[in-house]
């Protein structure tokens, strides 16, 4: 499913958390909002671009960063079907990009990134251009 949205920073950060680590994170750095996973681009990349970043940590295959005033973070899932960008636009709210796979679509709606209409209107309009234009043909005059 392709997106295009505004969203928070936290609720991305969120995202990728739910999607990459959610059982491996520990408590402190899941409340702290200005800490992120990353992980090498070989195992589906995690890539945080701030003004400033401190590792804290490693546990598997995920980095711990603390990071200032970040500007966009890069995340591709190891499978391939999830890539997405988030680019900040002011402060913390960034516009998000990219295609993500049905599960990464139900972590998106969990971290709020996506909501629930907005899944609908997607589903909506491509209801809408998967119908045949041409239903309607038989009824039109034929011109001689």
């Amino acid at each position: 499913m392709e997106i295009d949205v505004k969203t928070a920073l936290e609720r991305f950060r969120m995202f990728i958390i739910y999607n990459t680590c959610l059982s491996l994170i520990p408590k402190g750095y899941l409340k702290d909002h200005t800490v992120f996973p990353e992980r090498d681009a070989d195992k589906g990349e995690i890539y945080v671009e701030a003004a400033s970043k401190i590792e804290l940590a490693r546990i598997r295959d995920i980095r711990f960063v603390k990071a200032a005033d970040v500007l966009g973070i890069i995340y591709r899932s190891k499978t391939g079907n999830t890539q997405l960008k988030w680019r900040q636009i002011r402060g913390n709210i960034g516009r998000l990009t990219g295609v993500a796979s049905p599960n990464s679509i139900v972590n998106l709606l969990e971290a709020k990134v996506l909501t629930k209409e907005y899944i609908e209107e997607f589903l909506k309009q491509r209801a809408e251009a998967l119908r045949p234009e041409s239903q309607d043909a038989s009824k039109t005059p034929a011109t001689s």
